[in-house]
């Protein structure tokens, strides 16, 4: 898991199940430096707020003064208010009649939905744009709540997480198994009663596994590649900053698919002082995978040593409900946790047949902001 980093959205519904099941009180999470977004070879802070699109040099002066009325919109709006709507119907108005509602240009939309609404695509162009509004408060929402940035990342590393869990786990009666392999998922009558390790048998009535466990159950959906790179110096142009993302929009490198760029380091209790960990991954579209991801390696200065690594991306072939095997989804390219979040939500769905309440989280998370 510490092979994949992603950031957690710090206002994101991970972290409101984090919250939820406890598992926080095991674990203590820094705030990431910087958010940052790649045009026209250079790169740039992410602006989030009214103030930040005003100082902006991604955008000129009179962009900025358009953008700052569509973050003042996206805060007040209410989608059980049409007063705050305006002109605009969320609900029929696509996300590009939005845009051009602003008179924002492309460049501004461009950063908009995927450094902000954390798009990987240009697919919801053409969708409602309700959706649209929403992310990008959340992202506006997020950074408010801790400053710098709107991610946060486990001190010591995501395998925290697992580590928290087995600690909640045993406070409830549960076991682990470690380094115990999987040599045969039970079936009876085609739902699942068991998972056998060697000779030991562990009965069950549902399991929940990633696609390696399950390979007659998914379908290859793609590839995935990704360079971890060690360096010994700050990103350039990120301002010195400690940890970071960069996203790299696809029409910026002719892709059809954004580029992902993060970096760790000993602020995060993950490297030794002076070192930082950056990985830059996308979705492979090409016969030549590492000449794609190019343009992200580009921006890291020199690289020390690095390690490429190209993976299959699965999808489960059914929802799990007639075997009670509920299968994730592959980690894909991005360098933050909101897609995989959708796919855990959706997962406990299907297992329990009813969506997850969000409005039992009523706590809040700890977090080192220095």
């Amino acid at each position: 898991m510490d092979l994949i980093p992603k950031f957690l959205m710090a206002n994101g519904q991970l972290v409101k199940l984090l919250i939820h099941t406890e598992v926080t009180r095991y674990l203590e999470f820094k705030v990431i430096e910087g958010s940052f977004v790649y045009k026209g070879g250079k790169v740039f802070k992410v602006p989030a707020d009214e103030k930040e699109a005003l100082s902006s040099n991604l955008m000129g002066m009179f962009e900025k003064r358009r953008f700052r009325n569509f973050l003042i919109y996206v805060r007040d709006f209410n989608k059980d208010d049409p007063k705050t709507w305006k002109e605009i119907n969320p609900t029929r108005c696509t996300s590009q009649q939005l845009y051009d509602y602003f008179n924002l240009d492309k460049d501004t939309a461009d950063f908009t939905g995927h450094a902000m609404a954390l798009y990987r695509d240009d697919d919801y162009l053409t969708q409602s744009c309700l959706d649209l509004i929403e992310r990008v408060r959340l992202y506006s929402e997020s950074l408010a709540r801790y400053g710098k940035s709107p991610y946060l990342y486990p001190l010591y590393g995501l395998g925290e997480l697992p580590q928290g869990f087995a600690r909640l786990s045993a406070i409830f009666g549960g076991t682990y198994m470690l380094d115990k392999p999987v040599d045969e998922i039970i079936m009876e009558e085609g739902k699942v009663v068991g998972v056998r390790s060697g000779e030991e048998i562990a009965k069950c009535s549902q399991v929940f596994c990633d696609p390696s466990y399950v390979t007659d159950k998914v379908t290859k959906v793609g590839q995935v590649i990704r360079c971890i790179c060690l360096l010994n110096h700050p990103i350039p142009n990120t301002k010195d900053a400690l940890s970071c993302q960069i996203i790299i929009p696809q029409k910026q490198v002719g892709r059809k698919s954004d580029i992902y760029v993060s970096c760790v380091s000993s602020t995060n209790q993950v490297a030794a002082k002076g070192w930082f960990i950056a990985m830059v991954s996308a979705f492979v579209e090409t016969s030549n995978p590492e000449l794609e991801i190019k343009p992200g390696l580009d921006l890291l200065g020199p690289i020390r040593q690095k390690f490429v690594s190209i993976s299959d991306v699965y999808k489960p072939l059914d929802d799990g409900l007639t075997s009670q095997v509920f299968v994730s989804e592959s980690f894909d390219a991005t360098t933050h946790f909101e897609t995989t979040c959708l796919d855990v939500l959706d997962i406990y769905k299907r297992a329990t047949g009813k969506d997850f309440d969000f409005s039992l989280v009523k706590q809040h998370i700890e977090c080192e902001n220095n």
